[in-house]
């Protein structure tokens, strides 16, 4: 028998899992499958030791277009760098897996998730985190699994476990969270002002629902998982050091070292200190083994400092800038600051400081997406920038990271909830995050600041968002829960916890463990905590932006929407879009929709106008009894062509142009002679009859005068009125 298949029920649709079929050379393999949705999941670890000193641990995620049948648009017709949902799928993965890994492991390990069948309803990105956990777990990779991950959506008030892509477009509520069999690990969530209770509910809720999914890996790990291979957990060779620098370090001033204010100032306080006891041990650097206990002794001291750290936190209620475990730091907004943006604030919350930038613009500049999912135009982007200056470092500058694109991603759904229709307000937005500074939470720093330059730029928001960080020290049963956290502070702490929501609920999270889980009751005490620190937040917002400034930016361009006849879309585009083109010269763009949406976007609202007034004129539809100051434009011998207004002529006959007959048109009138004309009738192929008003009631309507008997009409004229 080639490969063997294990199935359960998650959310009342199968889902399976099949292993030793498919890249049987690899460590891991197996084929999962949820409805019509399949991935291949591999993993696979090197078999030496890497020398970094963390986990060289990749996740990638890659999507196929022939899944859903369709040959990649790029120049070169084939898959290239990662879309931005593969790039948030793989960190979901990475999330739930990382903290499972034991800590001293460092061999090289890869996870690559394919997707090869995608049927539209079943999300790939939550099944990529169980494919994995199964691979590593009947993989020789040392690993202290299984996990499983679940989407929860919210249908008429019910908790519903991995909706589909259509119940999703129904749901207030959008969560992802893995988790192992006792604890939560990572949680995800975009939502419309979710209560704190709806939101522990809903993560409860997905603990119960995935542990039928955890009980299946571990029977195939049982059936069918390898042995761990053995690594040098041995190889810290710190852990002896500790004690012995731990109180060298106190004696040295460890602790005021840490309670300095300044982070550059405590980085040089605590490094002093530390080379200072290095050189104790190692006088001579050049001596031979010199290094590697150097090394030894910085790895051993980074220890000593976390513990007083954490110590200070549990005990004291100390952090290292002086704070206590609920205060939010020192704010500071200015809005405005960029005299051409169309909306922009700098948002300073200690030492992270973040540039907002909004820009406005018309349907041509939303983007396209193109993954496996229905082909979408996205109207709304959200960018996020971390260069190596805002930390004080000097790196090599590319392209966006995948943190950038995350921390992007979740600002983005944060603000998202509160954004106008299209309908409401016809614009795209951009907001731009540019870090400038960065000592913590500068995600949650690049939601205040967004919504601000929103606000700044006139956008009707329906309510103010901020974010804010949250931590946790936790050892055995006693634990404190941090507001607004420092880096250093998510470096030795248990948990990253960010909250963002406006006054009435939340509207995004993501939470991150580094220990084996949370309970329920933690995560209720850092929500309520999370919420008091929001609307202190809101608070500082309101003192500079209460809400969006009455009117738009001044710098911002005008969009004027216009409803026309659909029929008629042609007149406005013209043969060969001479007429749009015309219309665009006048100083604007032009969008015009199936349904008769027509948008006149110009930087100058004069333009918009004017671009606006021609088109209202140019699909102007006349009505019967309608009167008209007109110019002759073409005469025939049955009559002449009268121009009524741009775009539109209709037809006075010889016969209504006079009580008298008229022999030829030119006695009566010329091309370029002006006349007031009435309408007296518009058939059904947009055809106009005119007559001149004074001889309405004095001559017989066209349609009423009998044919003439007998030859002599000149040119189908009318017989002459005895």
């Amino acid at each position: 028998m080639i490969g063997k298949t294990y199935t359960t029920m998650l959310g009342g649709r199968e889902l399976s899992i099949e292993t030793g079929k498919l890249a049987k050379l690899v460590s891991g393999s197996v084929t999962l499958r949820y409805g019509d949705t399949m991935l291949l999941v591999t993993a696979q670890a090197r078999d030496d030791k890497s020398t970094l000193d963390f986990l060289p641990l990749t996740v990638e995620f890659e999507e196929r277009h022939y899944a859903v049948g369709k040959i990649p648009g790029s120049f070169h017709r084939r898959e290239g760098r990662p879309g931005e949902k593969a790039i948030l799928g793989a960190r979901i993965t990475d999330r739930q897996i990382r903290p499972l890994f034991p800590k001293t492991y460092r061999h090289e390990t890869q996870v690559i998730i394919t997707v090869i069948s995608a049927d539209g309803q079943n999300a790939p990105d939550v099944l990529g985190p169980v494919g994995a956990s199964a691979a590593l777990s009947l993989s020789d990779i040392p690993w202290a699994g299984p996990t499983a991950c679940v989407r929860v959506g919210q249908i008429d008030g019910q908790y519903v476990i991995n909706p589909t892509a259509d119940q999703l477009k129904n749901s207030p509520m959008d969560l992802v969270v893995a988790g192992t069999k006792d604890a939560v690990m990572m949680v995800e969530a975009g939502a419309h002002n979710a209560s704190e209770d709806d939101l522990v509910g809903a993560i409860e809720f997905a603990h119960a629902e995935m542990q039928g999914v955890i009980s299946l890996i571990e029977t195939m790990r049982e059936e069918m998982g390898q042995e761990k291979f053995n690594f040098l957990e041995e190889t810290d060779l710190t852990t002896d050091l500790v004690p012995e620098l731990t109180e060298k370090a106190k004696a040295g001033g460890l602790k005021d070292a840490l309670l300095t204010v300044k982070k550059k100032d405590r980085s040089a306080r605590t490094k002093a200190l530390r080379d200072e006891i290095i050189a104790g041990y190692e006088p001579d650097p050049d001596a031979d083994g010199a290094k590697e206990r150097i090394t030894a002794l910085k790895n051993a001291f980074n220890k000593v400092e976390k513990k007083e750290l954490r110590r200070l936190i549990l005990e004291d209620d100390m952090r290292a800038d002086g704070r206590d475990s609920r205060t939010v730091r020192p704010i500071w907004i200015e809005a405005r600051p960029l005299p051409r943006a169309h909306g922009s604030a700098i948002f300073t919350r200690g030492e992270t400081q973040v540039l907002g930038v909004a820009t406005l613009g018309t349907e041509r500049d939303e983007i396209l997406v193109d993954d496996l999912s229905a082909e979408k135009n996205d109207k709304f982007m959200l960018h996020y920038n971390f260069p190596p200056y805002s930390t004080g470092e000097v790196k090599r500058m590319g392209g966006q990271s995948r943190r950038e694109i995350g921390h992007g991603n979740l600002a983005k759904r944060a603000i998202r909830a509160v954004l106008p229709s299209f309908e409401e307000f016809p614009y795209v937005i951009r907001i731009v995050g540019e870090v400038l500074e960065s000592n913590g939470s500068s995600s949650m720093a690049t939601v205040c600041a967004g919504v601000l330059a929103l606000m700044d730029a006139g956008v009707p928001i329906k309510a103010p968002v901020a974010g804010v960080a949250m931590g946790l020290v936790m050892e055995g049963d006693k634990y404190r829960v941090l507001t607004d956290i420092l880096g250093l502070e998510d470096a030795l702490g248990d948990m990253d916890f960010k909250v963002c929501g406006t006054a009435e609920g939340v509207t995004a999270l993501q939470m991150d463990i580094k220990v084996g889980g949370i309970t329920p009751q933690i995560m209720r005490e850092a929500l309520a905590q999370a919420r008091d620190g929001r609307l202190h937040i809101l608070g500082k917002m309101a003192e500079v932006l209460a809400a969006p400034r009455p009117e738009l930016s001044p710098t911002a361009p005008r969009i004027i929407s216009l409803k026309i006849n659909p029929e008629l879309i042609g007149k406005v585009i013209g043969p060969g879009g001479k007429q749009i083109r015309e219309l665009e010269a006048m100083g604007a763009q032009i969008t015009v929709e199936e349904d008769g949406t027509v948008r006149v976007f110009s930087a100058e609202s004069a333009s918009a106008e004017a671009v606006r007034d021609r088109i209202m004129s140019i699909t102007r539809e006349a009505r019967a009894g309608e009167e008209f100051d007109g110019t002759v434009v073409k005469t025939t011998p049955f009559g002449a062509f009268i121009n009524l207004y741009p775009g539109q002529d209709g037809m006075l006959h010889i016969s209504q142009m006079s009580e008298e007959r008229v022999n030829a048109v030119e006695d009566v009138m010329n091309v370029g002679d002006k006349l007031r004309v009435k309408i007296v009738a518009v058939d059904d192929r947009g055809k106009i009859d005119l007559i001149r008003p004074e001889l309405e009631g004095k001559i017989a309507p066209r349609e009423a005068r009998p044919p003439r008997s007998g030859g002599g009409d000149r040119g189908g004229r009318p017989p002459r009125r005895d």
